[in-house]
């Protein structure tokens, strides 16, 4: 949000004593502060966020649009009575597609869906091979070059609300965004509920309707800020969520999680009388189907993998992974985003054809829960499509806000000898000065931490402070 007031502190000017012309300290001191920081905020950081929900809502439907493009690969025609041996759907699979090796299958629980054959190579680097299969005719219906399990066109979306295909600078956009977007989102609340008397009532449906009744700047500040008030939970949401996988701050995120033990559970795959490797299954991205290079499995291994898992309780969508070295077990995990999930997890000595180690969803600690579930919903592929709505609704809300904030500052213009400025007058300066001593003891370490945090907020303020001294130095200097 971006509300365009005017800050009720000004500049020291001259003065004759040292007192004079000081501005006293009050909590008038600390809202002329979130005026400034919000208001520049507001107008630098808008543009990121722009971008960066116009990007999301586009990736939110890819579900729906890979039926569009792919229908004709990721579903069958006509459901059969029953599916054929996994073995012989992956054994075709092979025969149509015989570079790389067998990195993992996936099946799916829908009686439309096509069985999912992945292949990987070093020389592809992250991008696999996948073969899709008729389960019910071993029929190959076609081939596409994935990433993750994630099919060309939602990998293009994906990378570009992510970077905008500018590669590892690209996604200092998008952490950017989400770095800023609570802090705006937190200023704009601040402002809209504590706003002074003299304006409209404060009560909740002065808070949560626009006034209809005002025209001009404060008809558009009333959109704006009631609208930013409905979107408030979700813009935490995504701002935290995105955080989470976000390159500097994630690494962040990442040290608190071990620091409190808060990481999944990692599932053993290694075997009696060998030296395996445990590893965790899933990937923090949320795609599954992907895998590194993997040594050539028997395709009647995929068979007793998948039987296995199913009487050990496994249903819905699995992923089945052989192991990557000799000696190792193989991995089943769940895949189920809709409502109770379940991502459970089971290694299997297919020799045997028996479960050796087990993950369970229940078992996972709270923060590594809420970890999965947010970059689940931040993706839009928890719970369907209501998922997709809510995403689309905050989307287009957020853009509407933005519009309508740099409306009110293009309103707020001042006139000058009959001409009106070009921008509306930004926030007075200074308002630092008229803190409470104890919001300034207390806020610069808390600023402090929250840069450390997230070091990109952390930076850009400080070079905002920065340039607002200099600019402020410079000023004082002319006069």
């Amino acid at each position: 949000m971006t509300t365009t007031e005017t800050g009720p502190v000004a500049e020291p000017g001259p003065a004759g004593t040292p007192d004079e012309g000081r501005p006293s300290r009050s909590r008038q001191g600390l809202r002329g502060l979130i005026v400034r920081l919000h208001f520049y905020a507001g107008v630098f950081v808008a543009p990121f966020l722009f971008v960066a929900a116009l990007t999301g809502l586009l990736y939110a439907f890819t579900p729906q649009l890979d039926q569009v493009v792919y229908g004709d690969w990721l579903t069958v025609e006509q459901v059969g009575d029953a599916p054929r041996p996994l073995a012989e759907q992956v054994e075709a699979a092979r025969v149509s597609h015989p570079e790389g090796a067998l990195a993992s299958v996936v099946t799916l629980p829908g009686p439309e869906d096509t069985t999912r054959v992945v292949f990987s190579s070093p020389e592809w680097g992250e991008n696999q091979h996948t073969v899709f299969v008729n389960p019910y005719t071993a029929e190959v219906k076609g081939e596409l070059t994935t990433w993750w399990g994630a099919t060309p066109v939602t990998a293009w979306l994906d990378e570009f609300h992510r970077s905008l295909h500018l590669g590892e600078y690209g996604t200092l956009y998008s952490e950017l965004a989400a770095s800023w977007l609570w802090v705006v989102v937190a200023g704009g609340l601040v402002l809209w509920v504590g706003r002074s008397r003299g304006q409209r009532a404060a009560s909740a449906r002065g808070v949560l309707l626009p006034d209809r009744s005002a025209g001009g700047v404060r008809r558009t500040r009333s959109l704006h800020a009631a609208t930013g008030v409905w979107l408030a939970l979700g813009l935490f949401f995504l701002s935290a969520t995105g955080l989470t996988w976000s390159d500097h701050a994630g690494a962040r995120f990442d040290q608190a999680v071990d620091a409190v033990r808060g990481q999944a559970p990692v599932l053993d795959t290694s075997l009696p009388g060998s030296t395996g490797a445990g590893g965790d299954v899933g990937g923090h991205s949320g795609h599954g189907g992907g895998g590194g290079e993997a040594l050539e499995a028997d395709p009647a291994d995929f068979g007793t993998a998948l039987r296995a898992a199913r009487d050990a309780g496994l249903g819905g969508t699995v992923v089945l992974t052989p192991p990557a070295e000799a000696g190792a077990a193989w991995t089943v995990a769940q895949s189920d985003n809709v409502w109770p999930v379940h991502y459970d997890s089971v290694a299997v000595d297919v020799m045997e054809g028996e479960v050796t180690d087990r993950t369970r969803w229940a078992d996972y600690p709270l923060v590594s829960k809420l970890s999965k579930l947010g970059v689940q919903g931040h993706m839009g592929v928890l719970f369907g499509i209501v998922n997709q709505l809510v995403l689309a609704a905050v989307a287009v809300g957020l853009m509407c806000v933005m519009v309508w904030g740099y409306r009110m500052w293009w309103q707020r213009r001042p006139t000058r000898d009959g001409r009106r400025a070009a921008f509306g007058k930004p926030p007075a300066r200074g308002a630092w000065r008229s803190l409470p001593l104890p919001v300034l003891l207390v806020g610069v370490p808390v600023v402090a931490a929250v840069g450390w945090a997230m070091p990109l907020l952390g930076i850009t303020l400080l070079a905002f402070l920065l340039v607002d001294v200099t600019v402020g130095a410079f000023r004082k200097q002319r006069s």
